[in-house]
C-alpha cells in the first residue's frame, strides 16, 4: 500500500521503496527495518491512488519521486473531490500543492482553506531548509532544496551524534592548540595525502605535476567562487591532463561506469542523458550555492559532493571533482580557518568499501532503470526507462552519515595521528642526533620506520643500513621511540581520567 502501491500500480520508473508499507497481522502500525506493517483495516481501497498517497504522506513521510511521477497520472477532479471531503486536511493540501507544482495545472480555481500553514516536511523526522510558501494551499515547502531539486535527510541517531560532536568546532580548537610550525607541517602532510588518496580511490597514482596541480586546487577552496558551468569546467580542465579529455562545457555525450565485466552486464551506472544535464546541473548549482548556506556545512558538503558525482557532468574527472567539491562547499561556509583542510579522502580511502556501498545505494537502482545494448566494441546504446526525476529527488541520509563520519575521522584520526607523529619524530631525532653522528636523511628514515612499526626496526632494514649505522644506534632509536610512545600512551590515559567525573561518567 502507500507509495509502493502507487509506484507498482502505475509502473513508475523510479526507485523501489526501501521500507514499503504492507498489510500485516498487526493491531496498529508497526515499523521495522524491512517494512511498515499496517493492519488490514487501515489499508486504502484498491484503485484509489489518492487515498494511497494520502496514507503515505501521513505514515511514510515525503517521497518526491513518487509524488512527481504519480502527478502525471492523477486527475485533478479526483484531488478536488478529496479536498472537498476534508478541505482543511493537511495531507490533502500537501498533495494538491505537489500536484500543482508538478503539473502546472490547478486542482480548483480558488481553494478555500481556513486552517493554518502546514510544513511539507516534518522537522521531527527530516532535516529541513528554507520556506517557500504556497498561499493557495497554505503549505510551506521546507525541504533541502526546491521543487526542482530536493534531497531528503532523515534525523538518524548517527547524524545527530555527529552533529552534536561538532567536528568544525573541534577542528578550530585543534588549530589553536598547535604552534604555527607544527600546524604547517601537519597541513603539508594533509594536502599531499588528500591528493594521493583522492587519486587512489580512482585506482590512479598522480604524477608529481598532477599532485602539485591538485594541491594548488585544494588550497584555493577557501576563495569565494560560485559553482557554475564556467568554474566547474575550469576545475575539470585543471585536474585532467589529457587535452582530449578536458571539457569546454558539460558533456554532450552519454557516459557510463563499468566494472570491467563483459557486455552490458558490466555497466554499473548510467548518469543522466546529456539533454537533461543542463537543467539538472543548474538545479544542483542552486543547491550548492544557495541552499547550502542555510545547512550545517558538513551536511551541505556531503550532499553537494554526492549529488555532483551522481550527475557525472564530464567525461572524465568526476570522482576527484566531487571530493574537491566537498572541500569547496565546506570552506565556503567560513567555519574553517583559512588554509585549513580536513583530509576526508584519506578517511574515505581507509573505508573504501563503505564509500562504494553508499554510492551503490543510488547507482544500483538507477542502473535498473536503463537498458543497455552493446553497439560495437566497448560501446553501448542506452534506453532510459526513467526521466530525470530520480536525479532531482533522492535520499541523501546515508551520504550525510558517511560524510560526517569521514570528516570526524579526518580530524580525530588522520590529523591528530600525523601531529603526534611529527612531535614524536622531532623528539626522537633530536635525542639521537645529539648522541650520534648520523647522516640526516638516514636518521630521518630510520626514525620514521621505527615510529611506523611500534618501535621496531626489522632485520631487513638493519641489513640495508648496516654499512653506515652501528648496531647500538639501531637499538638507541628503537629504545627512544618506544619511550616516547609509552609516555604518550600514559599522557592520554591521564587525560581520559581527568575528563571523567567523580561518578565515573565522561564529561
Amino acid at each position: 500500500m502507500g507509495y509502493e502501491y502507487v509506484r507498482s500500480s502505475l509502473d513508475l520508473p523510479i526507485f523501489e521503496m526501501r521500507r514499503p508499507a504492507v498489510v500485516k497481522p498487526v493491531t496498529r502500525i508497526m515499523s521495522s527495518a524491512e517494512a511498515l506493517g499496517v493492519p488490514s483495516a487501515m489499508a486504502p481501497a484498491d484503485g484509489d491512488l489518492v487515498a494511497h498517497l494520502l496514507f503515505a504522506l501521513k505514515h511514510e513521510g515525503v517521497n518526491l519521486q513518487v509524488l512527481a511521477g504519480a502527478s502525471k497520472h492523477l486527475a485533478g477532479t479526483d484531488l478536488a473531490a478529496a479536498f472537498a471531503a476534508t478541505p482543511n486536511g493537511q495531507y490533502v493540501r500537501m498533495l494538491c500543492s505537489a500536484w500543482e507544482h508538478f503539473t502546472g495545472n490547478q486542482v480548483v480555481a480558488q481553494p478555500v482553506v481556513t486552517a493554518g500553514y502546514v510544513d511539507m516536511f516534518d522537522d521531527a523526522r527530516y532535516y529541513t531548509g528554507g520556506t517557500d510558501r504556497d498561499s493557495r494551499w497554505r503549505v510551506n515547502f521546507n525541504g533541502l532544496g526546491t521543487w526542482d531539486y530536493c534531497v531528503t535527510v532523515e534525523r538518524t541517531p548517527a547524524i545527530k551524534d555527529a552533529l552534536d560532536f561538532d567536528v568544525l568546532g573541534a577542528t578550530r580548537e585543534f588549530v589553536t592548540s598547535l604552534n604555527r610550525e607544527l600546524l604547517g607541517r601537519t597541513l603539508t602532510w594533509a594536502y599531499l595525502h588528500e591528493t594521493q588518496d583522492s587519486y587512489a580511490i580512482e585506482k590512479e597514482a598522480p604524477s608529481e605535476d598532477k599532485a602539485r596541480t591538485f594541491i594548488r586546487l585544494l588550497r584555493q577552496a577557501h576563495q569565494p567562487r560560485s559553482l557554475d558551468e564556467q568554474y566547474l569546467v575550469e576545475l575539470q580542465a585543471s585536474i585532467v591532463s589529457n587535452p582530449y579529455n578536458q571539457a569546454v562545457q558539460y558533456r554532450t555525450e552519454q557516459n557510463w561506469l563499468s566494472d570491467g565485466g563483459r557486455g552490458s552486464l558490466g555497466v554499473t551506472f548510467v548518469p543522466p542523458r546529456p539533454d537533461d544535464l543542463p537543467e539538472l546541473m543548474d538545479a544542483w548549482s542552486r543547491f550548492a550555492n544557495d541552499t547550502a548556506k542555510h545547512l550545517d556545512p558538513l551536511m551541505a558538503a556531503s550532499i553537494a559532493s554526492f549529488g555532483f558525482v551522481y550527475l557525472h557532468p564530464f567525461m572524465d574527472g568526476n570522482g576527484r571533482l566531487s571530493r574537491f567539491l566537498f572541500h569547496k562547499v565546506l570552506c565556503q561556509s567560513g567555519q574553517l580557518p583559512d588554509g585549513m583542510l580536513l583530509p576526508v579522502s584519506v578517511a574515505m580511502k581507509r573505508h573504501e568499501a563503505q564509500y562504494l556501498s553508499v554510492l551503490q545505494d543510488f547507482s544500483r537502482p538507477a542502473r535498473a532503470l536503463v537498458n543497455a545494448r552493446a553497439a560495437g566494441e566497448g560501446d553501448f546504446e542506452f534506453t532510459f526507462k526513467c526521466d530525470d526525476t530520480i536525479f532531482r529527488f533522492w535520499d541523501a541520509t546515508r551520504c550525510v552519515e558517511f560524510g560526517l563520519s569521514m570528516a570526524r575521522e579526518a580530524l580525530e584520526v588522520e590529523l591528530r595521528n600525523e601531529t603526534n607523529f611529527i612531535v614524536h619524530f622531532d623528539a626522537v631525532r633530536k635525542q639521537i642526533d645529539d648522541q650520534y653522528d648520523l647522516r640526516g636523511s638516514t636518521l630521518a628514515a630510520l626514525v620514521s620506520i621505527a615510529l611506523n612499526n611500534e618501535g621496531a626496526i626489522s632485520n631487513s632494514k638493519r641489513k640495508r643500513y648496516a654499512d653506515e649505522v652501528a648496531p647500538e644506534i639501531f637499538d638507541a632509536i628503537e629504545g627512544k621511540v618506544r619511550e616516547v610512545l609509552t609516555d604518550d600512551a600514559l599522557d592520554q590515559s591521564d587525560r581520559a581520567t581527568n575528563d571523567t567525573d567523580r561518578d565515573g561518567a565522561p564529561r
